[in-house]
């Protein structure tokens, strides 16, 4: 375990390297372009950013615990970070050095409460895996064990020692850069930190909860066991704890090794089809999903390797087994009504539909200005809507960077919120993605959606009489209410109350009229410094006043608008 001194210089590394970052972020973006350098900033911003993720990855590598996966959390926000930072962190993987198998040992014995050797036959203490949490060991269960349980090869996962205390500092200088940033209007407009890094923390204590990850496991197991391309590991529950967890050896073959799966039979574009569907119906079907689908985490397993030997008539040749169940999420029953919206608008490339079914899940806050992005997802679905991953390869590369230039600020400038579990959901999704482009280049996602948009259109065609029902009630109080609505208009309109409300006109009024305040400061800071520098050879006290007081002007010239931007304090 580290000691209080190795805690407390790690908390300062982390808040060290942050505060370094976001003051230059703060330089370059903020108090720059107002000072008319906004063309200096920009020259340098993609070679800044680039060493700032490279600085942050080797930070991560270095440090482990939590760190690895802020990264890999961070390398999947395309929409908030540039490209830059997460294509520069999208290879942060979760490896680290093995923990000496001593200390494994200890830990493990002190859990169980008897030595290795006596309860398990065999166990190896060269570690399968080894992450920033906690690592693998193959093993063999005790005879009498594996009598009960009926089998006898495992794996043993156990804690890093002293990872809770590591993982309890990391979280406590998370929460206090979010503060931070919390307090920059531009960061707070679009995310809610301190809520976003609960959620973070929420599933990091999970993840090193052992008996946590047990009781996910075996609830996912009564989910998918109509599944038949679905299988689960077996948990040995009298050799797990907290900070031990010992399982069925389901160990296949993974679930990207396209040559194995051919050596063995099996189709990688089938595969990918199948890890899509069953992605699907975890999210938006069931609302308890794998949220670290990654290839570590997927063996595709050969009926005949299956526990018992072959497979029953009828059954699939072979099946999806997951594996590490520490990183769950749910989608609650509004959640995903929400989601399956979305699907249903991306499955019929509905760019308006696609924006409202958004804003219906409650990623877009209500004031959100929308027209903007509605146009530019009517447009990606236009050109580049039906395409596989291949297809979309093939494309100029200049195009994506056009439409990104076009509208990237676009959704970058967009009030985001985060429900609960939602970046689960995206980093499940997007992992998916990566699984299934892997498998097959040629996989066209839309054919994976549309056959499942489609049923969950089908499965709601049953509420849609109740829903004509409720829009005709609605459609007839408008009516109803109509006359009246267009006489008090006229009303208003003979007196000269009517109101035009142009939100973006506004800001655009609004930031000129700051403008021309810091122009007016500017000036005058020009000339109480040059009346300072002419004065001062004839009258030291007068001319040292004026300079003096030319700093006033200067200041407001340089950092007004900046407290705008800047929330609560």
């Amino acid at each position: 375990m580290p000691d209080a001194g190795t805690s407390r210089a790690r908390y300062r590394r982390i808040l060290r390297f942050a505060s370094i970052y976001i003051a230059q972020a703060w330089w370059y973006e903020l108090v720059l372009p107002r000072i008319g350098l906004a063309g200096l900033a920009a020259r340098g911003r993609a070679r800044r950013l680039t060493r700032i993720a490279q600085r942050f990855h080797v930070l991560a590598v270095d440090l482990g615990g939590l760190m690895i996966k802020v990264g890999q959390f961070l390398s999947s926000r395309l929409d908030i970070l540039p490209p830059e930072i997460t294509s520069e962190l999208a290879g942060l993987q979760d490896e680290v050095p093995a923990v000496p198998f001593p200390a494994i040992r200890a830990l493990a014995e002190a859990e169980l409460g008897a030595p290795l050797d006596r309860v398990f036959a065999w166990f190896d203490e060269v570690p399968v895996a080894a992450a920033s949490l906690g690592q693998a060991h193959r093993a063999r269960l005790a005879e009498e064990d594996a009598a009960v349980v009926g089998f006898d090869a495992v794996v043993v996962k156990v804690q890093r020692p002293g990872i809770q205390a590591i993982v309890d500092v990391d979280l406590a200088a998370l929460r206090r850069v979010a503060g931070w940033l919390s307090r920059v209007r531009i960061v707070s407009d679009h995310v809610n930190l301190p809520i976003l890094v609960q959620e973070f923390a929420e599933t990091s204590l999970a993840e090193i909860d052992y008996l946590q990850e047990a009781a996910n496991a075996e609830r996912f197991a009564d989910d998918v066991a109509d599944d038949a391309r679905v299988d689960v590991p077996d948990i040995v529950w009298e050799r797990t704890t907290r900070r031990v967890l010992t399982l069925s050896d389901v160990t296949a073959i993974k679930v990207n090794d396209v040559e194995a799966l051919r050596a063995a039979g099996i189709d990688p574009s089938a595969v990918a089809a199948a890890f899509a569907q069953a992605m699907f119906e975890q999210l938006f079907g069931r609302g308890f999903f794998h949220a670290d689908p990654h290839p570590g985490n997927i063996f595709v397993t050969p009926a005949a390797a299956a526990p018992g030997g072959g497979a029953d008539a009828g059954a699939p040749p072979w099946r999806l087994t997951f594996i590490d169940f520490g990183m769950m999420g749910q989608v609650p029953d509004g959640l995903r009504d929400g989601l399956r919206r979305l699907l249903i608008a991306v499955a019929s490339r509905d760019g308006t539909g696609l924006v409202a079914a958004i804003r219906d899940v409650g990623v877009l806050l209500p004031s959100a200005e929308t027209t903007e992005l509605e146009r530019a997802m009517t447009q990606l679905f236009a050109r580049f809507g039906g395409m596989g991953f291949a297809q979309l390869r093939d494309v100029d590369p200049n195009e994506f960077r056009q439409f990104g230039e076009q509208f990237g600020e676009v959704v970058r400038s967009l009030p985001f919120q985060l429900p609960e579990n939602f970046l689960l959901v995206i980093r499940a999704m997007s992992l998916t993605s990566g699984v299934c482009s892997a498998l097959d280049p040629e996989f066209n996602i839309w054919d994976a959606v549309e056959p499942y948009a489609g049923r969950l259109m089908r499965e709601q065609s049953g509420n849609l009489v109740q829903d004509l029902a409720q829009r005709a009630v609605s459609i007839a109080g408008l009516a109803l209410g109509m006359p009246q609505r267009v006489d008090a208009l006229a009303t208003r309109v003979e007196e000269g109350r009517v109101a035009v409300t142009t939100p973006a006109l506004d800001r655009r009024l609004a930031r000129l009229e700051r403008t021309g305040r810091r122009i007016v400061s500017a000036v005058l800071f020009a000339a109480l410094f040059v009346g300072g520098i002419l004065v001062l050879p004839a009258n030291g006290v007068i001319g040292t006043v004026l300079l003096i007081a030319s700093a006033l002007p200067l200041l407001h010239a340089l950092f007004a608008g900046i407290a705008g931007r800047r929330g609560p304090g």
